[in-house]
């Protein structure tokens, strides 16, 4: 009972179909495949039932942020209103880090729509988690070698 990316995708954009308030394209596959890497404890390329249902609590809370956000109903939230989100997600960020999102998930109008936004906190949720586990020591600092850093971002 495990579900590929490409099965998530069509279970998510069927759940989306039915909100129309978000006003989205759906998913894409790459997106799809990023949840599946940040759940994916075992490392099959797929989730879990148990996986799935984490994912799916943090997708409804990270829903209900973006809609918080988008006040205008556009179906999309700009780049003042994404750096508000995150800090609500509870990651802690500073304005080099807002920049670097802006530049990676906005459009050329400076707004984020929703695939772009849950991949963002798929992202954040997947590199504070990998660094956590790295930081045994909780001293805020690790080291990693050259295959180390590759395996952790390949997959991430």
């Amino acid at each position: 009972m495990e579900i590929s990316a490409d099965e998530l995708r069509s279970v998510l954009n069927n759940v989306l179909k039915k909100h129309k308030d978000l006003k989205t394209e759906g998913f894409a596959l790459e997106s799809c495949r990023s949840m599946i890497a940040l759940m994916d404890t075992d490392g099959s390329g797929k989730i879990n039932f148990d996986e799935f249902r984490h994912l799916w609590d943090k997708l409804k809370s990270w829903q209900k942020i973006f809609k918080h956000y988008d006040t205008d109903h556009s179906g999309t939230i700009n780049s003042y209103e994404m750096r508000n989100a995150v800090k609500d997600a509870g990651f802690c960020l500073n304005k080099q880090l807002y920049d670097i999102i802006t530049m990676r998930y906005a459009d050329k109008n400076m707004n984020i729509d929703f695939d772009s936004f849950i991949c963002c906190f798929v992202r954040l949720e997947g590199m504070f988690r990998a660094f956590q586990a790295f930081d045994k020591d909780g001293d805020g600092i690790i080291k990693l070698n050259v295959l180390e850093w590759l395996q952790l971002t390949m997959y991430a």
